[in-house]
């Protein structure tokens, strides 16, 4: 994992993404601003690379940053917006979390510091800015069902639909595309994924559902919201011998990418998210507030749809994580 953040890192450093040279020449700045950014976490891969866009952004913007870490406890996470009050910074942008937030962005809305989502949707943020969630479930419903002719039986990972507004809509769009192909059945129960050790626990899950369903009576496994648990999903299904099942999943981070673009690899079909991009976009859009530019409410990052290996290894050099040819 660390060569792969190590090859995000260097691109970065290299220009590949060309984020604050694009806001510098907008005439953006946020000189003698201090940003406040909270992520809630930095162990996944997408977490780490927006909290770097933004914070990184901020600085070649001329400003100064506050970070704070929520370790992956969402109530730390929101605890730690309390800490950001109380510095007393001049924005805040907050990566993720889930609902314990709320009640601290209105604290400091009304204390005149104003709020810049990351991936959370909020009454209280001027701006959330966030991958097309809408057009990655879409298109993730539409290239799993051509992946295995419009029917058979399919079991998701589907832990965080009811919990986070992104997953509801990536997940509720995936089987809303999936009306249209009433010869496809979703396995039931449905599948919850936990996140400490994701890869893991997904093995475990299942290799307990392939005990279940014999060789020809499961087609796909779907993660409906990110695409962690699909690393350990091939590797269950690489140790059965069932490989003829195809995985498909939302993220598209550098390992699952890497999967992918293995001859022959279970692992199909993926839309790629531009996480350092993300986070950077959030950050210009603080200088464009104080520049007293109007927002819109949410702003939407483009996807990279990838279907299939030879995809994986273009998305994985376009993304500036390195070359898989």
């Amino acid at each position: 994992m660390k060569k792969f953040v190590a090859a995000a890192l260097m691109a970065a450093a290299a220009g590949l993404y060309a984020i604050p040279a694009a806001a510098q020449e907008d005439g953006l700045s946020l000189e003698g601003k201090t940003i406040g950014v909270a992520v809630v976490g930095t162990q996944h891969f997408w977490d780490r690379e927006a909290f770097n866009g933004a914070t990184t952004t901020v600085e070649e913007l001329g400003g100064s940053v506050v970070p704070v870490d929520g370790g992956r406890d969402n109530q730390v996470h929101a605890d730690n917006h309390d800490v950001l009050l109380n510095r007393g910074v001049d924005a805040v942008i907050s990566i993720l979390g889930d609902g314990a937030v709320e009640p601290k962005f209105e604290a400091l809305k009304n204390a005149g510091i104003p709020v810049f989502t990351v991936d959370h949707p909020s009454p209280y943020s001027a701006n959330n800015t966030t991958s097309d969630n809408y057009t990655m479930g879409t298109t993730i419903g539409r290239y799993m069902a051509d992946a295995i002719g419009g029917k058979g039986k399919v079991a998701v990972f589907n832990a965080f639909e009811e919990s986070l507004r992104i997953c509801g809509i990536r997940t509720g769009l995936w089987k809303y595309v999936l009306q249209d192909y009433p010869e496809i059945e979703i396995i039931q129960p449905e599948l919850a994924e936990e996140f400490a050790n994701a890869p893991e626990d997904a093995r475990r899950q299942t290799l307990d559902l392939l005990s279940q369903y014999p060789e020809g009576s499961i087609d796909a496994i779907h993660v409906g919201c990110w695409d962690q648990p699909a690393i350990g999903i091939v590797q269950a299904l690489e140790e059965t011998g069932r490989t003829e099942i195809k995985v498909t999943a939302l993220d598209g981070g550098p390992e699952t990418l890497e999967i992918m673009a293995e001859e022959g690899s279970p692992f199909v079909a993926n839309v790629a998210q531009q996480p350092y991009l993300i986070g950077a976009t959030s950050a210009e859009n603080v200088a464009r507030y104080f520049a007293g530019e109007e927002l819109l409410p949410q702003t939407y990052v483009d996807v990279m749809p990838v279907n299939g290996p030879e995809e994986a290894r273009q998305a994985y050099e376009d993304l500036g994580y390195g070359s898989l040819n």
